[in-house]
């Protein structure tokens, strides 16, 4: 006859991992890792890893952390091949993956931590999203210049018809005729735009006013602070 005991072991998290995720204006998701050694000895960190959902990322670096010391890891992602026209599918994407992290102490003990599924807020483009492909970083006052713009239809059912309107502000005036038919656009299909642009006001100067109206719901969306340009006196020659 025996009786038996359980005996209690206190057992310390030995890291301390804090996530945050930045959405892009392109379809990449930045995903920040901060990693900390809250024990009282120092480890080597033999693989920091992100296992994705349905996107890809590279693999984090090795590195030694000394006791309450704290590195950071940054992962670009972004869509597979079959997913990167699909702007209906990656806009409600929200889990991203879980993080991988094995390490080693200073006697050679072994550890691994694998966090749960890591989840983003999902960016609220609307039925219908505008992103820069292109634009020059410095630009001559008062001279014309080329932006690309990429218009997609985020709805999953409808197709659009748009009409781009293209108001001037203070310092950016718009090249080109405002208010013209930009024809049907499908179910999360894209088009790319090159505008003609020139600016007044030397300095940063914001890129505004543009604006697509969907002629069947009567409904028009607003383009402001799109991206920021560098204007130089022409004196200044700008290197192209």
């Amino acid at each position: 006859m025996y009786f038996r005991k359980f005996f209690k072991f206190q057992v310390l998290k030995p890291l301390d991992v804090k996530t945050k995720f930045y959405n892009a204006e392109t379809d990449e998701v930045f995903l920040e890792a901060q990693i900390q050694n809250i024990t009282t000895s120092p480890m080597f960190m033999e693989k920091v890893s992100l296992e994705p959902s349905i996107i890809v990322t590279t693999f984090g670096s090795r590195a030694y952390l000394q006791p309450m010391d704290t590195r950071q890891y940054l992962y670009c992602l972004k869509p597979k091949k079959e997913f990167a026209e699909k702007a209906g599918i990656i806009k409600g994407v929200t889990v991203i993956g879980k993080l991988d992290i094995v390490w080693k102490t200073n006697l050679g003990e072994r550890g691994r931590l694998q966090t749960s599924q890591l989840q983003r807020m999902a960016p609220g483009y609307g039925d219908v999203r505008l992103s820069l492909e292109a634009i020059p970083d410095t630009v001559n006052l008062e001279e014309p210049f080329h932006i690309t713009c990429k218009i997609t239809n985020c709805s999953s059912e409808r197709t659009m018809d748009l009409v781009l309107e293209m108001c001037n502000t203070n310092s950016i005036h718009w090249c080109g005729i405002s208010g013209r038919q930009l024809g049907k656009l499908h179910p999360s299909s894209s088009l790319c735009l090159a505008l003609t642009l020139l600016s007044s006001v030397q300095g940063l100067q914001s890129v505004s006013g543009l604006r697509l109206t969907d002629t069947f719901l009567k409904r028009t969306y607003e383009y402001d602070d799109i991206a920021q340009v560098c204007v130089v006196s022409s004196a200044i020659k700008v290197e192209s």
